[in-house]
C-alpha cells in the first residue's frame, strides 16, 4: 500500500480497544513494563498531535496516546453519546483494561477535563500531571469563533460539510505558521475527510457549556471543586500564551486550583503548542519527570 507523506511523521503501530462493539484506537509505544505516559488529545486533533512527544519519550518510557471515539483512527458511529461523560468513561475503561499504574497524564484542550476526571476516578493509578492549554472548569468566556460553530444549521454545515473548524485550527491555533507544513496539515486533517467523520468535532463544540443547564456544566463544575484534591500530585502547566481560546486567564485559574504546579509560559506559542514549540515542551516535560521521579513505594 502506498504510504501517504504525512504517515512518515507518524511511524507508530495502531492498536484498538473494544468498547462494546466500538473500536477505540490508541498507540502504545516503548517498553511495556516502563512507567506509562498517557497522552489525551482535544478537539479537533488526534494522537497525531503527540507524535513529537512520543518519539523522544518512548526510548525510556511507555507512551500511550488515545484517539477519542469519533476522532483520529477510532470508530466514528453516527449514533453515539459524544460528550464529556462518555469520553471520560471510555478513557477509564482503556486504563483499566491495560491495567496502567504510575501514570503521568499529559493532556491538551478537551483532553484536560477528560483526563483529569479519569485521574479523580482512578486516583491510585496516577502519579503526575502535565497540562497544556486546557481548562478544568466551566468556560469563563465564549469566543465568537466557537459560538458561530455551535449554531444549529450554519454551524453543522460549516463544521461537517466544509470542515471549517479543523481547517481553521491549522491556521488560527498556531503562531509559527512555517511549521504547519503541507504534510503536518494533512496529518492533522486526515481522519476528518467526510461529513460523517466530522460529527465528533461538531459534538465536541456543542458540548462546551454556555449555561448552567447544559449537560456538561455540572461535570465541569464538579471537576473544578474536586481539583484541589490532587494538590499532592506533582504537576506541570505548559502554556502557549497567544492562545485565543484557552487564554492566560485559564492558566491563572488552574494555578489557583493546583498551586503546587510549575508553569512554563511560551510567549510565542498558540493553542497548538505542540506544533508551535514542541522542543520546549519536550524539554520541560523531560526536566519535570527527572525532578519528580517515581519512588519504589509508588511502583509497588
Amino acid at each position: 500500500m502506498l504510504q501517504m507523506a504525512w504517515q512518515t511523521l507518524y511511524p507508530f503501530t495502531s492498536r484498538w480497544h473494544n468498547l462494546e462493539g466500538v473500536q477505540m484506537h490508541y498507540l502504545d509505544e516503548g517498553a511495556p513494563d516502563a512507567d506509562p505516559v498517557l497522552m489525551v488529545h482535544g478537539n479537533p486533533t488526534w494522537s497525531f498531535y503527540w507524535r513529537n512527544l512520543i518519539l523522544p519519550l518512548r526510548g525510556e518510557l511507555r507512551t500511550i496516546a488515545v484517539d477519542h471515539v469519533g476522532c483520529g483512527l477510532s470508530d466514528k458511529p453516527a449514533s453515539y453519546a459524544y460528550n464529556l461523560t462518555q469520553h471520560t468513561d471510555n478513557l477509564i475503561q482503556l486504563i483499566e483494561s491495560l491495567d496502567l499504574r504510575n501514570i503521568t497524564l499529559v493532556a491538551h484542550d478537551w483532553g484536560g477535563p477528560i483526563g483529569l476526571r479519569a485521574v479523580l476516578a482512578l486516583r491510585e493509578r496516577f502519579a503526575r500531571i502535565v497540562l497544556l492549554n486546557t481548562g478544568a472548569f466551566p468556560p469563563p468566556f465564549f469566543p465568537w469563533r466557537i459560538r458561530i460553530c455551535r449554531t444549529p444549521l450554519l454551524g453543522r454545515i460549516a463544521v461537517q460539510r466544509f470542515n471549517l473548524f479543523a481547517r481553521a485550527a491549522t491556521w488560527m491555533a498556531v503562531q509559527n505558521h512555517q511549521r504547519m507544513t503541507h504534510d503536518v496539515k494533512a496529518g492533522l486533517l486526515h481522519p476528518y475527510d467526510t461529513w460523517s467523520h466530522r460529527q465528533a468535532i461538531y459534538e465536541f463544540v456543542r458540548d462546551i457549556p454556555s449555561h448552567k443547564s447544559h449537560p456538561s456544566y455540572a461535570p465541569l463544575e464538579e471537576l473544578e471543586q474536586q481539583l484541589p484534591e490532587l494538590a499532592d500530585l506533582p504537576a506541570l502547566f505548559i502554556w502557549g500564551m497567544r492562545d485565543w481560546c484557552f487564554r492566560p486567564q485559564c492558566l491563572e485559574r488552574l494555578q489557583q486550583l493546583l498551586p503546587q504546579a510549575r508553569s512554563v509560559e511560551l510567549s510565542e506559542a498558540g493553542h497548538y503548542v505542540m506544533e508551535d514549540a514542541h522542543e520546549q515542551v519536550v524539554t520541560a516535560i523531560g526536566e519535570f519527570l527527572k525532578k519528580h521521579p517515581l519512588t519504589e513505594d509508588a511502583r509497588s
